[in-house]
């Protein structure tokens, strides 16, 4: 068995300029995994539950979250992801949103966001928030369980 899966990079982004420089800032940081890109909340949850590449069926994931969405809140995914029994408990999500209001962002925290980046995007503090998260590697260490 392969000791190493690729992390599914997800990105729930409406905003296609916002998109774009979230993945140049992506891939300036050296990562090169697939980014499986979003513009709306239903589709990517579709993907991240139903899917069967999907990250619930196919390995670890980051989620990168913006909040506004035209038909559901970031929160609301936020809640999901990080709910009781959602088998994405663990996936580390970045919220990147335009959104800097203090009780937004620690509503997001007590939600269970590992970070939050209001934009415009400053690449070092992304860079940093990445690699803060053990994914500036572009793939997550899933030890193999061997016997003997």
């Amino acid at each position: 068995m392969n000791a190493q899966q690729p992390v599914n990079i997800v990105m729930i982004e409406d905003d296609e300029g916002h998109a774009r420089l979230i993945e140049k800032n992506i891939r300036r940081a050296g990562i090169s995994n697939t980014i499986h890109h979003f513009l709306d909340g239903t589709s990517a949850l579709n993907f991240l539950y139903e899917d069967a590449s999907g990250p619930v069926h196919g390995g670890p994931a980051l989620i990168l979250l913006d909040l506004n969405l035209p038909d559901m809140s970031g929160t609301d995914i936020l809640a999901k992801i990080k709910g009781e029994g959602s088998p994405l408990r663990r996936a580390p999500v970045v919220v990147l949103t335009t959104t800097d209001d203090k009780l937004e962002i620690q509503r997001c925290y007590d939600l269970g966001c590992n970070v939050y980046i209001t934009k415009p995007v400053n690449y070092e503090n992304f860079a940093a928030a990445i690699r803060q998260l053990g994914l500036f590697l572009s793939v997550i260490q899933v030890p193999d369980v061997e016997e003997g």
